[in-house]
């Protein structure tokens, strides 16, 4: 079975975990490897998923398993713009969840931070399909976050020189 086909039965598996038990559908913001496999922009190897802390409810942590390996990131250690969700895309496969992937723009700001080669790799590939523009535009919304961590902004800042040189942004 492929990565792409794998990471769908397991989110397929969140979901009658969570009708089983009668768990109220809610929303999950998906970003790293496992959305942009999911979005079809890259394909490379990767069974984890990474999706920001909407404060779940501990209930839902027999629906998450189903996941396998997962990081829930916290939002203000997350480099982010507060305007994700209006940029994020709707996997309609999904009919119970609401399994949103961030945009390539979004994915793309939210890798600056680390900058390591597996995120490079994904920027080369994610930056031929994205706005250079909108890139900048969330690239300021997140230095502009009062709630972001002060070390979080400045590893951000730190690599952002690194970043524009590379990609021209």
């Amino acid at each position: 079975m492929n990565i792409r086909k794998q990471l769908e039965e397991y989110i397929l598996d969140m979901e009658k975990v969570a009708r089983t038990f009668e768990i109220e559908p809610f929303d999950i913001y998906l970003l790293g490897g496992s959305a942009c496999i999911l979005g079809g922009f890259i394909d490379r190897a990767t069974r984890d998923f990474d999706f920001i802390d909407l404060n779940y409810p501990s209930r839902l942590g027999k629906v998450f398993v189903q996941l396998r390996n997962f990081d829930m990131l916290e939002y203000e250690s997350t480099t982010v713009s507060p305007k994700y969700k209006e940029r994020a895309i709707k996997l309609e496969k999904f009919k119970y969840l609401n399994i949103y992937l961030l945009s390539v723009e979004d994915i793309i700001v939210s890798k600056i931070i680390r900058l390591e080669q597996k995120d490079l790799q994904d920027i080369d590939e994610l930056i031929k399909v994205a706005d250079k523009k909108l890139i900048n535009r969330i690239i300021d919304e997140v230095l502009n976050r009062s709630d972001l961590y002060e070390s979080k902004k400045e590893q951000f800042t730190k690599q952002l020189p690194s970043f524009r040189g590379r990609y021209h942004v």
